[in-house]
């Protein structure tokens, strides 16, 4: 399950996991996948690798680390280690003096002291803003950029090697005259 699927049971009923794609519904991967939403750029692995190198380019790969590190932050188990992870996120993106430091709205930065009592979704208001600052600023931009059209074009060439036409187109020609 993807993390809104995850979050929201009622609106994404559960997923048939078919051994086979139906020849009528082909599923989408790769570079049109992530074409389709940021959140399923997010979900896969080679999206977000490529994501955060279009990222480091604009120098705002800490929002999809932040992003990134709050989705694991939600799967962690156990006081101590929440406490541990939450004082890392907040070191690292939140503090003042953080190394990689995110851009939320001032009055939705927390206070070191809420860092005692972690939950699971004390992170949620701020992830929420980083998200949409990707969503409608640099996805948009990601799609347009060389390292997504790159890659996508290696993806076509993949799927359809240009031998394999000229093998094709030979044959037809054979048979067919």
């Amino acid at each position: 399950l993807g993390w809104s699927e995850a979050l929201l049971p009622d609106v994404f009923p559960p997923k048939i996991n078919d051994s086979e794609p139906s020849s009528s519904h082909q599923t989408l991967k790769g570079t049109s996948k992530w074409a389709t939403s940021l959140e399923n750029l997010l979900e896969d692995p080679e999206g977000v690798k490529r994501f955060r190198e279009f990222l480091k380019k604009e120098f705002s790969e800490e929002n999809v680390l932040f992003w990134l590190a709050c989705e694991e932050f939600k799967k962690t188990q156990g006081k101590k280690q929440m406490q541990e992870k939450a004082k890392e996120i907040y070191m690292t993106f939140l503090s003042s003096k953080a190394s990689s430091q995110v851009n939320v709205e001032g009055q939705s930065r927390l206070s070191e002291t809420i860092l005692d009592t972690p939950h699971p979704l004390m992170f949620q208001k701020l992830q929420d803003q980083i998200f949409n600052l990707m969503k409608y600023d640099s996805y948009s931009r990601f799609l347009k950029s060389d390292i997504f059209l790159n890659h996508k074009k290696s993806e076509e060439q993949e799927e359809n090697p240009p031998e394999a036409q000229t093998a094709a187109k030979r044959a037809s020609r054979i048979y067919n005259t």
